[in-house]
């Protein structure tokens, strides 16, 4: 049985080609590889990615130029670069999340969930996300409650467990920026070589660069208010599409004529493990183990991310978990309704003569670089397709990757300059140090998508080992900010013990159900859900016990009394709590202040928590603030997660024409509602600043 003596069998190759594809066994391996013909010049890539990335930097840098002279703020100060004042409020930090975990693989991978597994494929990938972000509302509420002083986690792990604890989980949050920045950079580029043919690594040099220059001059502010431009931008060509697709193209015609594509698709490519191999059903055993796979990916891809932390810092206290309520439904609508619309239609068009890969369908290598959104749009809408699905996809990165560089910059000057070589560099070196390291990792991030490139990684690759590197860390690092019974033992405990159990997992897994291990069966959902299931339970299970075996009495007296820098930009009163004023380049204490009445335990002090406009918030309020969260998190994970899906799955229910419609209906909707969150929202919270700007540039005329 043997097919080489590397000692796997047919039935195992086949079991490889099965979960690439959604095509039986017996057709797998006569699909042939099509070249996926570019719809447009080299220069439309360079041209976008040079200059657009360059016009985009320059309005940031003008729009940065006016809020320095006409408001309160200055990137200059390093709480105001990090951290934006702490003072941002709940419809821009909304947008800012939906902005940054809008990767390219939200986009491209959800899509080759819809064209492989179907229907069910851009919901579960929702849900991947979707859950994380509510659930990380509560620890941004607790993040304000006990460490409102903090610029990174990192900083919170130092002072409870120590400098071993400290260095472990920096190793965790670059891991994670370097996963993330290889994920983003590769499905960018990835996408812009193939619909303008532009060089790979020339596009992943060139993503970062004009990034670099605003995130620089701008600092994490700036990062917002493209993050809104972005989003903008993001939500209109999803409207667009939804026209085209559903209305006007003549590819599919109408939501009808798109529904009776799929259900021939299913005839002529069945999917192995769906019902009568229908792409209009939620019963997918395929799409299930992805789902799975997404959800361990996704709480790696937040919960160790310094971006989804940095957000909750620089949010005012009070809003703190309304924005993360918000930005979780709002990112739902974005790979639900746009896989649901354009990973579909890759699967319906397949056999249309306009398909980029015609007569035969995307390849594996296709498949897993992301292509079938953009094969979707070059049949519905030619080049001006092709242009939606590059703009839409360089927005994706560049707001995502303009995150990830604040954030690494972030960790390094406050957890490695300032914490081990100099712990009393001001606020004017803080920033400068900055600087320097965005410019280096805009570099870096280049050649390390370039070594992934070469090494034959790809964004579906990355996608699925990110939960199973990240995920021994979530339960440990989520823990440290939320459970005063915590021990430094069980923190290391957990975290490393998991990761050993996970990485056995992964192996064992790729032998015993592919029979061989190697880079490609190392990436596929079956195995990827064992290691990053073992890793997450595990390392969690391990953490409790050993930390409820001796427990701490931690009162978070430490974390609360991190000291923030003072800025000379920021005009607001702090006479209610009485600072150490010692000039712009010191630290202050800005930490909660306790009230007069507070009582012996700790735990019933009423805190005073600043925010970013000099008004107060007691720990009480935030305590109910952190119920609120957790009561919404576990109503939106059972409505998505098992209301939802799970009757359909287990009834082996396949869509009627009606149903479809309805369907189709509601991701519309829901984008819609979303639209109005992410774009409406907030500029209505800031129409006061916007008022102020635009007085002063007349004053000036």
């Amino acid at each position: 049985m043997a097919v080489s003596d590397k000692g796997y069998s047919i039935l195992s190759f086949l079991r490889v080609c099965a979960y690439h594809t959604s095509y039986p066994y017996s057709s797998t391996l006569l699909v042939m590889e099509s070249e996926f013909r570019p719809l447009l010049d080299q220069s439309v890539g360079y041209g976008v990615v040079v200059g657009v990335g360059f016009f985009f930097a320059a309005l940031m840098l003008a729009l940065t130029a006016l809020q320095t002279k006409f408001s309160r703020f200055s990137p200059s100060s390093s709480e105001e670069f990090s951290s934006a004042s702490r003072s941002v409020k709940p419809g821009l930090v909304c947008c800012g999340i939906v902005s940054a975990w809008t990767w390219s693989a939200t986009l491209l991978q959800s899509s080759t969930a819809a064209y492989t597994f179907g229907i069910s494929g851009p919901w579960w990938y929702g849900v991947g996300g979707t859950i994380q972000l509510a659930i990380f509302g509560m620890v941004a509420a607790k993040v304000k409650m006990n460490a409102n002083g903090a610029h990174t986690f990192l900083e919170i792990v130092k002072v409870r467990f120590g400098t071993g604890a400290h260095l472990l989980f920096t190793f965790y949050a670059f891991l994670c920026i370097l996963v993330v920045c290889g994920s983003l950079l590769l499905g960018g580029a990835a996408t812009v070589n193939a619909l303008t043919g532009m060089n790979i690594i020339a596009a992943c040099f060139l993503l970062p660069i004009g990034i670099a220059v605003y995130v620089i001059f701008g600092g994490l502010r700036a990062t917002f208010i493209c993050d809104y431009a972005h989003t903008l931008i993001l939500f209109v060509i999803i409207y667009f599409f939804f026209g085209k697709v559903y209305g006007t193209s003549e590819a599919t015609g109408s939501i009808g004529a798109m529904y009776d594509l799929l259900v021939q698709a299913g005839k002529d490519t069945p999917v192995v493990g769906n019902t009568e191999g229908s792409y209009l059903t939620m019963k997918s055993n395929q799409g299930l183990v992805f789902g799975a796979a997404t959800i361990m990916s996704g709480f790696s891809g937040v919960f160790c991310d310094q971006g989804y932390w940095q957000r909750a810092i620089a949010s005012a206290p009070k809003s703190t978990t309304k924005a993360y309520v918000l930005g979780g439904l709002s990112w739902f609508a974005i790979p639900w309704g746009f896989a649901s619309c354009l990973g579909l239609a890759a699967r319906a068009l397949v056999t249309n003569p306009k398909f980029p890969t015609y007569p035969n369908p995307l390849s594996i290598s296709q498949t897993s670089a992301g292509l079938a959104a953009p094969a979707a749009a070059a049949v519905v809408m030619g080049k001006g397709g092709a242009i939606a699905i590059l703009l839409v996809v360089f927005m994706a990165v560049t707001s995502a990757v303009s995150s990830e560089m604040i954030a690494v910059s972030s960790l390094f000057t406050y957890d490695l300059y300032r914490t081990y070589f100099r712990p009393k560099a001001t606020s004017a070196e803080i920033v400068r140090v900055s600087h320097y390291f965005i410019c280096f990792w805009a570099i870096w991030a280049g050649c390390w998508a370039t070594i992934l490139n070469a090494g034959g990684v790809d964004l579906g690759w990355l996608f699925y080992v990110q939960g199973v590197v990240l995920s021994p860390a979530v339960i440990p690092i989520t823990l440290t900010v939320m459970w005063s019974k915590l021990t430094r033992a069980g923190v290391l405990a957990g975290s490393i013990i998991g990761a050993i159990l996970g990485m056995l997992a992964w192996m064992i897994g790729c032998w015993k159900i592919f029979g061989v291990i190697n880079i490609t069966t190392l990436a596929e959902p079956y195995s990827a859900v064992c290691s990053a299931l073992t890793g997450l339970l595990f390392s969690g299970l391990i953490t409790v016990l050993v930390s409820l075996a001796k427990p701490d009495k931690y009162d978070f007296t430490g974390t609360r009394a991190i000291a923030m820098y003072d800025d000379a930009s920021r005009n607001d009163s702090r006479e209610d709590i009485k600072p150490e004023e010692s000039g712009n380049s010191s630290p202050i204490e800005t930490s909660p202040v306790v009230d007069k009445e507070m009582s012996e335990d700790s735990t019933t002090a009423q805190v005073l928590i600043v925010q970013g406009d000099g008004q107060a918030v007691s720990s009480a309020e935030l305590r109910s603030v952190f119920k609120r969260a957790a009561w919404y998190s576990l109503l939106l994970t059972v409505i998505v997660c098992l209301v939802v899906p799970f009757p359909m799955f287990f009834t082996q229910y396949v869509f009627s024409k009606g149903f479809y419609t309805f369907w189709v209906a509601c991701t519309i909707i829901w984008a819609a509602m979303s639209g109005v969150f992410c774009m409406v929202l907030p500029l209505w919270e800031s129409r006061k600043e916007m008022m102020l700007i635009i007085r002063g540039l007349l004053r000036l005329n």
